[in-house]
């Protein structure tokens, strides 16, 4: 605690006379000396109590008296008035002030015992409140260990107020909680980790803004899978210590989860995107599974991929997992017949979905669609699985994914589905004008795609088919005749172009 704490509690009259510019010094115990020289028995910390009997009468030595403790690093001084001395003497209250230590009045009727107690008492609750904090953040640590890395690392910045890096053995940083510091710090890691031939590298770094680096290596047996860095603003204390070991500990087991425990974990996410995808009502514990994919808004993207066969789809689903292992992410996947839809963090980009193409088999990319969807909450994931299989449906095969958005303009009559509704309209409402045109010689249909296509403007179709904006009020007057339809509705305009788009 600090030495201003002391001096805040009214019940103890303490008085600062000197050093107010200290008064942030962090007192670790107290001690009540009457010795001419007691800095040789300090190490540091302590706030010294005394009457001033061992006092030194020359103020020169009185003034080294003082420098002697400030150099050991004490946290102040508590004198004694009313015995050997009627107030503090000037030459240490000078002296105080011109070092910055914290130099305080005693009055006679408070006992330097009351002092001790006080700070004593204060030191041990403060103390059980780290161990109490400890032992409700450990159990917090250990939760988020099963949901992985980057929500265990989450859990440990929070708990140490610091950033926490996670550090692969090959150097890449895999998670960054809350954000990742500096260029400056991440250069002082490196040159560190570089510095440990044997690839352990644990320490700690203090760097001359005052904050300090820990890096403590993530081993298991013989084997170095890493390290966790902390940047913090000041030491970490014995409970910050044990917090670091333990999430050390767990991202090693995490590391060293074997293959089996993957492949149990991916078939569990499976059967749970398997049961919401056919019941999204089931209970509250499949998503809290599923919101392991979602980034930090709660969105997710869905990837489908539409394979020439089972054994494909296989095969794609096994590339797709050998991608996301190396960046610690589980697998959300579903996989009926030909067709795999894989779950993927709302954050995630396009870029990213292709990646995870990477290493296929050539003869499995060659025949695949790839459909992705645009983020959707969680809640929504069955919509984002629908939109990234209508998008597969129409993607080319081996072609990047498709996603609905990016293909405005020509979504619609990219599915076979929509393809075969839209000709049949096309033909039941425009033959009439096709047979007109058979008959007269015509090309009422040409008209009525140029004004359908200007929005009804006039001069813009007139100008397309190159006559006069008369002409073609003649024309349409014609087509709203042939087909018994007034033009002038919004809602007729739209069914036609899209009947004229079809036939086309």
């Amino acid at each position: 605690m600090p030495v201003r704490w002391v001096l805040s509690q009214p019940e103890l009259g303490l008085v600062l006379r000197g050093g107010g510019d200290g008064l942030g010094r962090a007192v670790t115990l107290v001690l009540t000396s009457e010795l001419a020289e007691p800095q040789q028995w300090m190490s540091g910390g302590e706030l010294v109590l005394t009457t001033g009997m061992g006092l030194p009468l020359g103020r020169a030595d009185r003034v080294r008296y003082l420098e002697d403790l400030h150099a050991v690093g004490i946290a102040g001084v508590g004198f004694g008035i009313g015995l050997s001395y009627e107030t503090v003497p000037e030459d240490l209250i000078e002296t105080a002030d011109r070092l910055g230590l914290p130099l305080f009045e005693v009055p006679l009727p408070t006992p330097f015992g009351a002092i001790t107690k006080k700070v004593m008492q204060r030191l041990a609750d403060q103390e059980y409140e780290k161990v109490l904090r400890a032992s409700r953040a450990q159990p917090r640590l250990t939760r988020a260990a099963i949901q992985g890395p980057r929500a265990l690392s989450k859990e440990l910045a929070a708990a140490l107020s610091a950033t926490v890096l996670v550090i692969g053995a090959d150097g890449t940083i895999s998670e960054a909680q809350p954000r990742k510091p500096a260029a400056g710090m991440l250069e002082r890691i490196e040159e560190f980790l570089g510095t440990r031939g044997d690839g352990a590298g644990s320490g700690v770094i203090q760097v001359s803004s005052g904050q300090y680096i820990v890096v403590q290596a993530i081993t298991a047996g013989q084997t170095v899978h890493g390290h966790v860095a902390v940047v913090t603003e000041g030491a970490l204390s014995s409970v910050d210590q044990v917090l670091l070991g333990h999430a050390s500990s767990l991202l090693a087991l995490d590391f060293e989860k074997p293959a089996r425990l993957r492949i149990a974990q991916n078939r569990l996410n499976a059967q749970a995107m398997a049961m919401l995808l056919a019941e999204p009502g089931d209970p509250d514990s499949m998503w809290q599974l599923l919101a392991t994919a979602a980034d930090r808004t709660g969105r997710v993207r869905a990837l489908v991929l539409r394979c020439a066969s089972r054994d494909a789809a296989e095969r794609a689903l096994e590339t797709v997992d050998a991608q996301l292992h190396p960046l610690n992410r589980q697998l959300f996947a579903h996989i009926a017949g030909d067709r795999v839809a894989v779950l993927l963090s709302g954050s995630d980009s396009d870029d990213t979905a292709e990646q995870l193409l990477t290493g296929m088999p050539a003869p499995v990319r060659a025949t695949l669609r790839a459909g992705l969807s645009a983020p959707q909450p969680l809640r929504r994931f069955t919509a984002a699985v629908e939109h990234a299989e209508l998008a597969a449906s129409a993607a080319l095969p081996g072609a990047r994914p498709l996603e609905l958005a990016a293909s405005a303009g020509h979504a619609l009559l990219a599915f076979p589905e929509a393809q075969r509704v839209l000709g049949a309209v096309s033909e039941a409402m425009l033959q009439p004008l096709v047979d007109y045109d058979e008959r007269n010689g015509t090309d009422l249909i040409g008209s009525l795609r140029a004004y359908l296509e200007a929005h009804g403007q006039w001069e813009t179709a007139a100008n397309v088919l190159g006559v006069h904006r008369h002409t073609l009020r003649s024309r349409v007057a014609k087509i709203e005749s042939v087909l018994g339809c007034q033009l002038d509705q919004a809602l007729v305009r739209a069914e036609l172009l899209l009947a004229v788009i079809a036939r086309r």
